[in-house]
């Protein structure tokens, strides 16, 4: 018997059991040997997609897809696959017998079916963030890994930080007390965008492949506060068919602190306000406000977004140690009985209300060994991740949940376990979309 055989015998028959770090105790099937290399295809290359396989490449890179043959060549020629494609789906068909996992680094509206069609072939997957471009394919997606007990990770790589987990256990340990108003906030802008047609396709992309399950239309570019800029690789972010702007690009990352430290999952409300909403492109300045209900022994809490340069108007009231005004361009700021937390990726003050001494407890979460090397672990060991998409998913949802608010004029009313949203035909029609023929979830 060769060692191709073997493995894939060992791949299909193993299954172990891992203990979960602190979110998902359900088990997942082991894919390999822990002394072995996983073998990992790649959907898309460049850029982010390249910072992942990257992340992989102490495994085995054996196949890679994407539309940009530039991007395609110098990936192949960095990790010398031995297969390269342009069009993922003839990829995984092809490749079906020669891997274990995927890494989905393309742009957000090609996420989910690269995802879903490698987890429906019992493919452990990590994709970026955020996880999908419609709420109902975040749920697809979380389904689908967990009845194929796969090993999920969504690129949200602040997760992996010590900063983060002090937070979480200043928060979980009631060090501020019971917290029932939490405020996030991103200075980022995407907005003064417009659509300019008829421009030549560059030669290196193949743009049918490029828009995917979206409409059919002849290349674009776009100008952006006067500037002329190309939509691929990067400035997809601002038009709605492909993105959704600051909140879907920056949520996953600025509000999974809030989910964690909270054990928050899916909201009950979701009322967005902002600028006028623009047919194709997306905007800044939104202010969108999350109610979620109690958990366990945990009140139920408000969470409020803010992008754009805006903030919430209460962080005037704090100090920082120095005592000067606080003052972060990004951050998150948990409001407890007894003081607050005040955050950003790297650092966060505790703030103690007046007569009130706040104790640290002692550290309980273990520092991470990476968030790719994680699961890739986790693929070896039967184990599992932080971010997986049960967690992950749930996540992406509450952060698109805020995209439907604000695109449909809605406060909605959701009902997750139906994936409704009960007082609005309107918004419903945003939880997912219609995919062009030939793509499917």
């Amino acid at each position: 018997m060769s060692r191709q055989q073997s493995r894939r015998s060992f791949l299909r028959t193993s299954a172990a059991v891992a203990a979960a770090w602190h979110l998902n105790p359900t088990e997942s099937k082991a894919s390999s040997s822990p002394l072995e290399k996983l073998n990992i295809a790649g959907i898309g290359t460049g850029n982010r997609a390249g910072a992942d396989i990257d992340g992989c490449a102490s495994q085995n890179i054996v196949a890679l897809a994407d539309v940009d043959s530039n991007f395609l060549g110098q990936a192949a020629a960095k990790y010398k696959p031995e297969r390269t494609y342009s069009d993922f789906r003839v990829m995984l068909e092809k490749e079906a017998e020669n891997i274990d996992a995927v890494i989905v680094g393309t742009p957000d509206h090609t996420h989910a079916p690269a995802a879903a069609m490698a987890l429906r072939m019992g493919k452990h997957v990590y994709c970026e963030k955020p996880l999908t471009h419609t709420v109902y394919e975040a749920r697809t997606l979380a389904e689908l890994a967990a009845q194929n007990r796969l090993v999920t990770q969504m690129g949200t790589q602040i997760h992996a930080g010590d900063n983060y987990r002090r937070v979480v256990e200043l928060v979980q340990s009631g060090a501020i007390g019971a917290v029932r108003e939490v405020h996030v906030w991103v200075g980022v802008d995407y907005s003064g965008a417009t659509i300019t047609r008829n421009k030549p396709t560059p030669s290196t992309v193949n743009w049918d492949l490029w828009l995917g399950p979206s409409p059919q239309t002849d290349y674009v570019e776009c100008t952006i506060k006067g500037k002329p800029e190309t939509v691929h690789p990067f400035h997809w972010r601002w038009l709605w068919n492909y993105g959704t702007g600051g909140l879907g690009d920056f949520g996953c990352h600025y509000m999974d602190l809030a989910h964690w430290a909270l054990k928050l999952k899916h909201p009950t409300s979701i009322a967005a306000q902002g600028p006028k909403v623009l047919r194709d492109a997306t905007t800044s300045g939104l202010t969108v406000r999350y109610e979620y209900p109690a958990r366990g022994e945990m009140p139920a809490v408000t969470m409020t977004w803010y992008d754009g340069g805006k903030k919430p108007p209460l962080l005037a009231n704090y100090r920082g140690a120095d005592g000067k005004p606080l003052n972060q361009g990004s951050g998150q700021l948990f409001i407890g009985e007894r003081g607050a937390v005040i955050s950003n990726y790297g650092s966060h003050q505790l703030l103690p209300n007046e007569g009130e001494q706040l104790k640290r407890p002692d550290p309980w979460i273990p520092e991470s060994i990476g968030h790719h090397k994680e699961w890739i672990e986790a693929i070896k060991t039967g184990g599992t991740t932080t971010c997986n998409f049960d967690y992950s998913g749930a996540l992406t949802e509450a952060v698109l949940l805020g995209v439907v608010s604000y695109r449909s004029g809605e406060e909605l009313k959701w009902d997750a376990a139906k994936l409704q949203v009960t007082n609005s035909a309107k918004a419903q029609q945003l939880i997912h979309k219609e995919y062009r023929r030939g793509w499917t979830l």
